[in-house]
């Protein structure tokens, strides 16, 4: 009892980590801000701050929780004549998912781009002269090995 006691405090200490990292980066690249501003709604900010976090522990409760959101099965058993219908739905909802995620990351790495350019005048302020093509290259060697031994080991897979 006390070991699935330590394993659940263990994995939602890691969850509202990894959480706070999502949050940390989209609040340090100023991307709501960005999105209220260029659309003169900036009175909805605390909307669009709230639709973020819903829709981050949406997918994380869908991510992790996989197993018990296939509401395929449960329909087509339920309405079988609707299964075409809801077949039709699903391909429409994945259409507009994927036009609103693919604008949400390109506008995000485009801030991240933006943010990359104070890179520069952080390594000038603190005398960060020499090495930082070599600082820049073992960060993307580590998330490259980081990635691998991820894949390779299948972790994706143990849910």
């Amino acid at each position: 009892m006390m070991r699935n006691f330590f394993l659940i405090l263990a994995g939602g200490s890691y969850g509202l980590l990894a959480a706070a990292g999502v949050f940390t980066v989209l609040a340090a690249v100023g991307l709501v801000p960005r999105f209220a501003g260029k659309t003169h709604t900036a009175e909805y900010v605390t909307i669009y701050e709230e639709m973020v976090i819903f829709g981050t522990l949406t997918g994380c409760v869908l991510s992790i929780f996989s197993r018990y959101c296939r509401f395929h099965a449960w329909w087509q058993q339920r309405w079988p004549q609707y299964v075409s219908l809801l077949d039709g739905a699903g391909i429409l909802f994945q259409a507009v998912f994927g036009l609103f995620a693919g604008m949400f990351v390109g506008c995000l790495a485009l801030a991240i781009a933006e943010m990359l350019d104070s890179i520069p005048i952080l390594t000038r302020r603190i005398s960060f002269r020499h090495g930082l093509g070599l600082a820049v290259l073992s960060m993307a060697v580590g998330k490259i090995c980081g990635s691998l031994i991820y894949f390779l080991t299948e972790l994706h897979r143990t849910v």
